[in-house]
């Protein structure tokens, strides 16, 4: 399913994450033009669960080794990875944004996306693959969607066979079938694979940013601004 719009549109101009967008595409275009250096690029600024838990070992209060904890939220694999994880950005950030104002909204962004981290890094603390990627993040932000915004109505792009259908769903059963899928998907990895060490899609984070986003989104929302109950009457 491909959303392609909300009915509901931002009060304000959503300033922060139009800037998150930004960034994140400015971080793939210095990607990109690294060439053959990308890949040390990655190692090093890229979260590896394996590093991370041996450098704790090492030296608690490093600093350093936190880095790629944040770092990694701005870094992408390859074009479809980043436009994937923007067009959800897009989408739905602006009205959570609006809902609790820019400097709540980063802060809950970056909180999410550290707990997608956590999440991902429990399930795979031997891994020597670096997570990159915004998605988990990203995630927190459909959770927090969820739970304000429950009846508004999301243009989807339906395939279904050979075909494809734009219909209108509310988005409770847009998101909550979304959660549903990353976290069937990571319970299958996990009993496919084993301890999570090869790579691939990082479904935990998924789980854990959604997740995180859900708690949160109660004590950063301002119910002071009148929004909520405005906009959802209709659906």
């Amino acid at each position: 399913m491909l959303p392609l719009r909300d009915d509901i549109p931002a009060k304000k101009f959503p300033i922060v994450n139009t800037w998150l967008i930004v960034i994140n595409v400015l971080c793939f275009a210095y990607e990109y033009q690294l060439g053959p250096r990308l890949q040390d690029f990655i190692m090093l600024h890229g979260f590896i669960p394996l590093r991370f838990f041996e450098q704790q070992q090492a030296a608690f209060f490093n600093p350093s080794r936190f880095v790629p904890v944040f770092a990694s939220m701005f870094l992408h694999g390859s074009v479809l990875h980043l436009l994937g994880n923007m067009w959800f950005l897009y989408i739905f950030g602006d009205n959570v944004e609006d809902s609790m104002g820019h400097g709540r909204y980063l802060a809950f962004y970056l909180l999410c996306g550290l707990a997608a981290v956590a999440l991902q890094a429990a399930f795979s603390a031997q891994s020597k693959v670096p997570m990159i990627g915004a998605s988990g993040a990203i995630s927190g932000i459909l959770g927090g969607y969820l739970l304000t915004f429950p009846r508004a109505r999301i243009l989807t792009l339906l395939p279904i066979f050979i075909l494809f259908y734009l219909v209108e769903i509310p988005a409770y059963i847009f998101l909550i079938l979304w959660f549903v899928l990353q976290f069937l998907q990571g319970t299958l990895h996990v009993l496919t694979v084993g301890s999570l060490v090869k790579g691939g899609v990082a479904w935990w984070a998924h789980v854990g940013g959604f997740g995180t986003g859900a708690l949160l989104i109660v004590f950063f929302r301002n119910r002071r601004r009148g929004f909520y109950n405005n906009r959802l009457q209709h659906g």
